[in-house]
């Protein structure tokens, strides 16, 4: 039987500082909100497009994200694409996809931005944040 492949190697900015919660049975977990760009070409001229990407790390992963990772720390994530579903509070159907982290490595000193970080468009706003 033929394996799949579901890899994700990303490198980019976090857009805010990451999130720590524990689960009920006091798993550490964080969200971190990951920006990469990429150039697009629109008419003549060459823009940067952003891409958000919403990364989960678990365990000891979470825990050295939240203490070490901040707002315009420039990381390299590696994971896999998991996309889940969930009813919200007045019983709608919500998806959201996810990248659960495997390996998280800092590429930038803690607090270090590059040029032009804050310029990014800010990630849009989830509706309702899914439950855990």
């Amino acid at each position: 039987m033929a394996r799949g492949l579901n890899k994700v190697m990303l490198i980019g900015r976090i857009g805010q500082d990451p999130e720590l919660r524990y689960t009920q049975d006091n798993t550490p977990v964080a969200t971190l909100s990951v920006a990469t760009n990429s150039p697009i070409k629109r008419g003549d001229a060459w823009e940067e497009e952003t891409e958000w990407h919403r990364v989960v790390a678990w365990r000891r992963l979470a825990e050295v994200a939240s203490e070490y990772m901040n707002k315009g720390t420039l990381v390299y994530v590696e994971g896999r694409i998991k996309t889940r579903s969930w009813e919200d509070r007045d019983g709608n159907k919500r998806w959201t996809t996810e990248i659960i982290a495997r390996d998280i490595q800092i590429l930038s000193g803690r607090g270090e931005r590059a040029e032009g970080v804050e310029s990014a468009p800010p990630e849009p706003p989830m509706e309702e944040e899914p439950p855990f």
